[in-house]
């Protein structure tokens, strides 16, 4: 068998450009410059904004702007590279300014158009303001379904879902980005079951499981108990366990959402499927806040992201931690050496 290729550079995004973004970037190159097994990424970022962030911030970061994701290479043991994404208006850390909103999406949209013609193996997007870029009529509720209408997955339920992953846990919500009573009101058997069958899919061809086995959480407290305390596990839930073990999965459930989180627990599967956001999100970020990253399952390309905000309050400070954008790096780059990999073997 012929050696692997080399693999594509990982893109990375602007995020929001007062948040905490750039100074993440600037601190992971430092982290993997000399690292000769490191993923190599360049930013679709302002050049100038980031110098004068790395000069604020006492970075001995350099920044070189290359002209195409093929130079990163060349570049990226000596310097940071950028492609220029100029932003109309100044940036102060921790004060948004809609005017910028523009530059962050097309940041995105360029970094996915990158990815999709193999100019970059994987992206990873630093945090964005949602409301910012909804009050610059941004229409989408989030990253994750900004990402889904790019890839040509909008439109059709449970074509795309939200990971949040760190060593210790995996989790996905079936329901994403609304209100609490309007994700109860819109959970069905069928969407619990396409979310599913996305989850093991993707565990299958871009985390090496080659069985993954499901735990799908109940809604109610102790899962309904029987349904003294509600009956979406009769009636929603549980129907959905049997359609994804006749579709030949290994799944469990419903389980009391209480106590599917704990060590021994976790031992159990591989994969949480919650019901909606915080009953995912909550366990992952009690168990890993600063190492936690986000993934978004069921798109043609290979999407990670750190799993916080944009931490307006610290914001220019130097005190914030790139662990998770660390770990989004390589985890998209891991993503992608495996599917390169069973395309050569295909």
């Amino acid at each position: 068998m012929s050696a692997p290729a080399p693999l594509a550079p990982v893109a990375v995004t602007m995020g929001e450009p007062a948040g905490i973004g750039g100074e993440l970037t600037l601190k992971t190159w430092l982290a993997r410059k000399d690292v000769r097994a490191s993923p190599r990424f360049f930013v679709i970022d302002d050049p100038g904004r980031l110098r004068g962030l790395a000069q604020h911030l006492s970075l001995p970061v350099v920044i070189e702007e290359i002209g195409s994701p093929a130079e990163t290479a060349a570049a990226f043991a000596r310097a940071l590279p950028v492609l220029r994404q100029e932003l109309p208006a100044g940036v102060q850390p921790g004060r948004l300014d809609a005017r910028n909103a523009p530059a962050v999406i097309a940041s995105i949209e360029r970094a996915v158009a990158f990815a999709v013609d193999g100019q970059a193996a994987a992206i990873v997007t630093n945090p964005i303001q949602k409301k910012t870029l909804q009050e610059a009529g941004f229409p989408h509720p989030g990253h994750t379904e900004f990402l889904a209408a790019l890839g040509g997955t909008a439109g059709r339920p449970a074509d795309v879902a939200m990971m949040l992953a760190c060593p210790d846990l995996r989790v996905v919500p079936v329901t994403i980005h609304v209100a609490l009573r309007r994700a109860l009101e819109s959970l069905t058997t069928e969407l619990i079951v396409g979310v599913g069958r996305i989850a093991v899919a993707a565990l299958r061809r871009d985390f090496g499981l080659a069985t993954p086995r499901l735990a799908v959480a109940g809604v109610n407290p102790h899962a309904g108990e029987g349904g003294t305390m509600g009956d979406e596990e009769i009636y929603i839930v549980a129907p959905a366990v049997d359609a994804l073990r006749a579709h030949g999965i290994d799944a469990i459930g419903p389980m009391s959402p209480d106590t599917m989180f704990h060590a021994e627990a976790r031992r159990r599967y591989d994969l949480a499927l919650c019901m909606y956001h915080d009953q995912a999100l909550i366990p992952l970020k009690a168990i890993d806040f600063a190492g936690g990253v986000n993934v978004t399952l069921g798109l043609p390309f290979i999407r990670t992201s750190p799993d916080h905000g944009t931490a307006l309050d610290i914001a220019g400070t130097g005190a914030a931690d790139a662990s998770s954008l660390l770990a989004a790096l390589d985890m998209a780059a891991d993503m992608a050496r495996r599917r390169a990999g069973r395309a050569q073997a295909a």
